[in-house]
């Protein structure tokens, strides 16, 4: 529908032909379904602001969405709440005020209700962050919160947090949160190597997940052997993304120098042994009760991430006391 010059604008009527097409739409569309919807419901977010008078008046009162709402849901039926309707302006406002958020949404293919989990955050680096995961993994809404809970975006390192404003490239390994959490592991008395290891044989995928993208589980306790002597790596993975082993460590102590000499003998190996000619550097991820800042300082090698980690229990004390 096209305004001419001068005309009183009716907003509500041109509001609704905009939701009765992308009803209509998609029923018989499939591919990028989600992505109309988005551009549906921005510009009825920002037809909801100027009918509103700005975006300074449209921060008092939402009467007249309140009315438009009523009207809508009489007319066309259910799916037109005055809550739904807000997000749609909030969605508009929100990526309003940045371009390359306005860019990113243009060429994601996420649900609304998923839009709608990351709209009341308030950093525009951590919405983009939750959007670019939701659209990579194609999160479930369920899934996404608990990202969101966890409070993932904030765990990640704070370099890494600069390469993500700046575009720069950053391997998975590199956006393993800190603390990990280990969702689900249950601890009755005293936190054990031996106990975090039978949780990750139980549920290697959600190991996997607390990690990040692209991880997936070989084996725990791997057999190696190094002349003589057999040695066990804790948890070998290997990561689609950056097609590459991962050597993972488990220790429930802080860390220590010779966690280091450990992890990168055993890198070592799975660089000799199995890894084939296509696939990068093997990565080691080391995760303690406590880092050692001083250690870490002194290790020389990119290729090994040290990470903190912690039990559902802790997550939720520490959400607690913020």
């Amino acid at each position: 529908m096209f305004r001419k010059k001068g005309d009183i604008m009716n907003y509500y009527d041109e509001i609704k032909n905009i939701l009765v097409d992308n009803a209509i739409g998609r029923k018989v569309r499939e591919y990028k379904s989600n992505q109309k919807d988005l551009e549906s419901y921005y510009t009825v977010g920002k037809l909801l602001v100027e009918a509103q008078g700005g975006e300074e008046r449209a921060k008092y009162g939402d009467g007249l969405i309140k009315e438009y709402s009523k009207r809508l849901t009489s007319e066309l039926g259910k799916g037109y709440t005055l809550t739904r309707l807000k997000y749609m302006r909030t969605f508009f406002e929100v990526v309003k005020k940045s371009p390359p958020l306005a860019d990113q949404c243009k060429n994601i293919n996420i649900t609304w209700s998923n839009i709608c989990e990351i709209l009341y955050l308030k950093n525009i680096e951590e919405i983009k962050y939750y959007l670019d995961l939701s659209n990579k993994l194609c999160l479930t809404k369920r899934e996404l919160r608990l990202r969101i809970k966890s409070d993932e975006y904030n765990r990640l390192p704070a370099e890494v947090k600069e390469k993500l404003k700046s575009n720069e490239t950053v391997s998975t390994s590199e956006k393993v949160p800190s603390p990990v959490v280990l969702r689900d592991l249950r601890v009755d008395g005293k936190l054990t190597e031996k106990l975090v290891q039978k949780w990750i044989d139980e549920y290697p995928t959600l190991f996997c997940k607390a990690l990040g993208e692209g991880y997936s589980y070989i084996e725990s306790q791997y057999k190696i052997k190094i002349g003589l002597n057999y040695n066990y790596i804790d948890v070998l993975l290997f990561n689609a993304v950056d097609l590459n082993y991962l050597v993972v460590e488990i220790k429930v102590t802080e860390l220590k120098k010779e966690h280091i000499g450990q992890i990168q003998t055993y890198m070592n190996y799975v660089d000799v042994n199995l890894k084939k000619e296509f696939h990068n550097k093997t990565t080691g991820i080391l995760l303690v009760r406590e880092n050692n800042e001083w250690l870490i300082k002194y290790i020389n090698n990119n290729d090994i991430v040290v990470r903190e980690f912690i039990v559902n229990e802790e997550l939720i004390l520490i959400s607690k006391m913020v």
